[in-house]
């Protein structure tokens, strides 16, 4: 979840891949999931679909007990804004959403105005 998740846990990051046009998402969820490998393209496993995932650099190391790699996964489930504009998320957002304007290698992003179905200030 993106608000348990730390800088630190994402510092290894050397590239984000979406899977699709982000300028259309006001949020998209994210997690940190162990994946065998540091790169490509991984298996998806939740509902809804996967919309992006980072790629990890040679320095990221397996965790010793698993062989695995924490990467970070970008997703969308059936009932989100984007499908759903007047649905649960009509405003407000789902605690691991961010608004994936904010998000790059190794920074975790945060919510705005937009992820959180609201019009942005004049500010």
């Amino acid at each position: 979840m993106s608000a348990l998740m730390a800088e630190d846990e994402i510092i290894h990051e050397v590239a984000l891949v979406w899977l699709e046009e982000i300028g259309d998402l006001d949020y998209v969820r994210q997690s940190l999931d162990r994946l065998p490998t540091r790169r490509g393209r991984p298996a998806y496993h939740r509902g809804g679909r996967m919309v992006g995932y980072a790629q990890l650099g040679p320095g990221a190391k397996p965790s010793r007990s698993s062989g695995t790699f924490r990467r970070r996964v970008f997703w969308l489930l059936p009932h989100d804004r984007d499908t759903e504009p007047d649905g649960l998320y009509a405003s407000g957002a789902p605690a691991e959403a961010v608004d994936p304007r904010t998000v790059a290698p190794g920074c975790k992003g945060r919510k705005t105005e937009r992820s959180e179905g609201r019009a942005p200030s004049s500010a």
